[in-house]
């Protein structure tokens, strides 16, 4: 069930938190909704520039429309992560529900208008724009920022910034990085900042990118069947997070989790058993630690049978667009 980030944000704000999941193949998307539907958790449905590439939009958009069919009654939106205007307008066309303007490199000003624009053809449409303020240290696809560049949110620009935009959400920059490697200078999450983005803005959906866990028995297991992983990766602890989404966190972006699990599976079943060639079952066992490592983070986010809570919402907004046609 297809529905916009909007009513999302606006249930979950200050209680929970929806999983934005990055997505590349049809076993993550399959994987995806089966846990989503395991658990009755809403999610928003994350494809990157690099995944669009690499599967080609047309091929994403028919494997999430195909899991929606499979699992009807999972409440799902489709976003585009950190996307430039280009990619962004073309989602606007592609049956995406949310598009993410990543201006967090420019100067502030140039951020604004860039976002702005985004933002102006989006609400057309009636699709919801995430912009990014602060700048995040670490490696997520094509992009590479090392930690000395990284820049913290700066509370009173963010205000200053979702009124001049008018964004819809708000990526901001806390302490985590993109990648396997956070908190490397065991920092963590700066909640004096989120707090006081808060308090500036009241209400307003914050996302919070670089947020995996990073579990070091994956990490270990990687190495141990020929990986060359540093042993100090590490990620946002489990306290962290449950802080956070109470400050105003509503979405949290999860990709290298789940590469990291794909990697330990496949490195152990062919390590294992080099003489076979079969993709299909390390793929189907990657599959399973999917949906078993997603069924927790739902736990842990407050998600679990939300979907369930948002049905009422969900009927009202339905029958007022057929009273309105």
């Amino acid at each position: 069930m297809l529905v916009s980030p909007r009513l999302l944000y606006s249930h979950c704000y200050g209680r929970y938190a929806i999983p934005a999941v990055n997505v590349f193949t049809m076993e993550q998307v399959l994987a995806l909704f089966a846990s989503a539907h395991r658990a009755e958790a809403p999610i928003l449905v994350q494809l990157t520039p690099v995944a669009r590439n690499y599967a080609h939009p047309v091929m994403l958009q028919a494997m999430i429309q195909a899991a929606g069919h499979i699992y009807p009654d999972v409440v799902y939106a489709i976003h585009l992560d950190h996307g430039n205007e280009e990619h962004a307008i073309a989602a606007l066309e592609q049956g995406y529900t949310s598009v993410m303007i990543d201006a967090s490199h420019d100067p502030f000003d140039i951020n604004i208008e860039r976002t702005r624009l985004v933002v102006e053809k989006a609400h057309t449409h009636g699709i919801v724009v995430e912009a990014e303020l602060g700048v995040l240290s670490g490696v997520e696809d094509d992009l590479s920022v090392e930690e000395v560049d990284a820049k913290y949110t700066n509370p009173q620009q963010a205000k200053e910034f979702v009124e001049r935009s008018g964004c819809d959400s708000l990526a901001v920059a806390v302490g985590t990085s993109h990648g396997a490697y956070k908190f490397s200078g065991g920092q963590g999450i700066q909640f004096h900042i989120l707090e006081r983005i808060q308090e500036l803005l009241p209400g307003f959906p914050l996302v919070l990118h670089g947020s995996s866990c990073v579990d070091p028995e994956v990490v270990k297991a990687i190495n141990q069947y020929g990986g060359k992983l540093k042993p100090d990766a590490s990620g946002v602890k489990d306290e962290e997070l449950k802080k956070a989404i109470q400050l105003g966190i509503c979405k949290v972006n999860i990709a290298t989790d789940l590469r990291l699990l794909w990697t330990r599976d496949h490195r152990e079943f062919f390590t294992s058993q080099p003489e076979l060639i079969d993709p299909v079952v390390p793929g189907r066992k990657y599959m399973q630690s999917f949906e078993a490592f997603m069924l927790k983070r739902f736990e842990l986010m407050g998600a679990a049978g939300q979907s369930r809570a948002l049905q009422p919402l969900i009927q009202e907004i339905q029958h007022t667009i057929i009273g309105q046609e």
